[in-house]
């Protein structure tokens, strides 16, 4: 899995449009194997991320759980912690 796409469950405040859009742009990005599509390749590469973006917004508001939501701030300090402990900084 792409390591710039960011788990947008459960998290409080929730998650917004451009967060969702954001990781869609970065799976298509993934998959396609485009950073930037050529013009040919330009509408079906939007299409895509509008496609994934919807999808996965029926998702998350589909999704259910007990457990308390996650504090962004909290989640990006151990991120931080993981990273320094992976690459050493």
């Amino acid at each position: 899995m792409c390591r710039n796409i960011k788990t947008l469950f459960n998290f409080d405040p929730p998650v917004t449009d451009d967060e969702i859009r954001a990781a869609s742009l970065q799976f298509v990005r993934k998959i396609s194997g485009f950073t930037k599509p050529s013009q040919a390749n330009e509408a079906a590469f939007l299409a895509a991320v509008e496609e994934v973006a919807a999808s996965s917004t029926r998702l998350l508001q589909s999704l259910a759980t007990a457990a308390p939501p996650k504090n962004r701030d909290e989640e990006a300090a151990k991120a931080k912690a993981r990273a320094a402990v992976r690459f050493g900084a």
